[in-house]
């Protein structure tokens, strides 16, 4: 049998959908399709904060049970002869903000990883929670720190 010999005639594609200039298909996200998604410190601050959250209001649920958390950038201004917090309590609306950048940037660590990086943020969180309740950080969770 013989082959027929036309061509088909291809209309021509427009640029620029879903395609790069060379066809190679539609570019994948920055990590690729294998690799976990890009963990930031902003998510692993939010998620100890939360955690540490989480447990105090397991251990104390009837006095932070009405309690509002926030986490915030920064304060809006400096405290002279203090400097900047670290947090703020406001035990009349009963909410706690926390300042993620002195927080993160203004602690000096004598080892500058991630798990003592979460110790100072869960430590900011005890203070924080002691403050509002009128208790010491140590009597918020006892327990916790009997293997130290």
């Amino acid at each position: 049998m013989a082959r027929s010999r036309r061509t088909l005639v291809q209309t021509p594609t427009l640029r620029g959908r879903g395609r790069d200039r060379h066809g190679r298909g539609v570019r994948s996200s920055a990590t690729g399709p294998f690799l976990p998604p890009l963990r930031t410190r902003i998510d692993s601050f939010d998620m100890t904060i939360a955690s540490t959250v989480d447990y105090l209001r397991m251990v104390w649920p009837t006095e932070l049970s009405d309690v509002v958390f926030e986490v915030a950038p920064g304060p809006f201004s400096v405290i002279p002869d203090v400097g900047v917090e670290r947090f703020a309590v406001d035990a009349r609306e009963r909410r706690i903000t926390f300042y993620r950048l002195p927080i993160q940037r203004l602690s000096r660590l004598h080892r500058n990883d991630e798990f003592h990086q979460r110790m100072v943020i869960e430590s900011c969180v005890f203070r924080a929670i002691a403050e509002l309740l009128g208790k010491d950080p140590w009597d918020l969770a006892p327990d916790r720190f009997r293997h130290f």
